[in-house]
């Protein structure tokens, strides 16, 4: 029995969703895999692999940035976990310069329900719980002109006549899937990156479009703040 019929007919249980765990281990090599290759081009690099980003720290930077802007109090203990983590340089300071913010999310069964005959199911809500992230780490990046989060979703829930595909265009800040959005335009969109398909994203296609946010990522700390701010 595969893994995706297995998380069909078990969805109201306790099983773990296997097939999203053995995708998010891919998108954790791939980042490795980005994070190896980015220490090698820029010998002297310090690149910081986190698995977390706390809220309270966040949101006491946010105070220090915008002293005219209320924000709330985080509990000590609530984070944001993105499935491929996040990818820093460390500045000399010890501070964190996130260059790479990675997700991966599957959602849809109903083909292996036409296959069977069945009627479809309500479309899953992968989307909505990738909303809660985009927006947190957007707030983190305001100060910054890049914003180097990507997402690569799969699954038949993602075909393009399928209209859940705009519950992504609107978390992408209405921006055209499929395409780097690296930098912030117009000023203030800093939408961010989706990729999404129905065909399962492969390790080395993530590997190649998460080398090329984090490279670029590193170019703009270089040109904003010195290589020696690095170094």
């Amino acid at each position: 029995m595969s893994d995706k019929t297995r998380l069909r007919e078990t969805r109201a249980g306790t099983v773990i969703n296997a097939t999203s765990k053995r995708q998010d281990k891919t998108l954790l090599q791939a980042v490795l895999t980005v994070r190896q290759i980015v220490a090698e081009r820029f010998p002297g690099l310090k690149v910081d692999w986190q698995k977390r980003e706390f809220l309270a720290p966040l949101t006491e930077d946010l105070r220090r940035r915008f002293p005219d802007v209320s924000f709330c109090r985080c509990h000590d203990t609530s984070f944001m976990m993105p499935d491929g983590g996040i990818l820093s340089l460390l500045g000399k300071d010890n501070a964190r310069y996130p260059i790479l913010i990675a997700e991966k999310k599957n959602q849809g069964t109903n083909d292996l329900r036409a296959r069977e005959g069945k009627s479809r199911q309500a479309r899953g809500n992968a989307i909505e719980r990738l909303g809660k992230n985009v927006i947190g780490f957007r707030v983190r990046m305001l100060h910054e002109a890049i914003f180097p989060f990507v997402c690569f979703g799969d699954g038949c829930d993602f075909d393009e006549a399928l209209p859940i595909l705009d519950r992504v265009r609107t978390i992408a800040m209405f921006g055209e899937l499929n395409q780097e959005h690296l930098f912030v335009e117009g000023d203030r969109f800093n939408r961010g990156t989706f990729y999404f398909r129905v065909p399962e994203w492969t390790l080395t296609e993530m590997k190649e479009r998460c080398l090329s946010i984090a490279e670029r990522s590193v170019y703009y700390y270089f040109s904003k703040y010195g290589k020696e701010a690095f170094a």
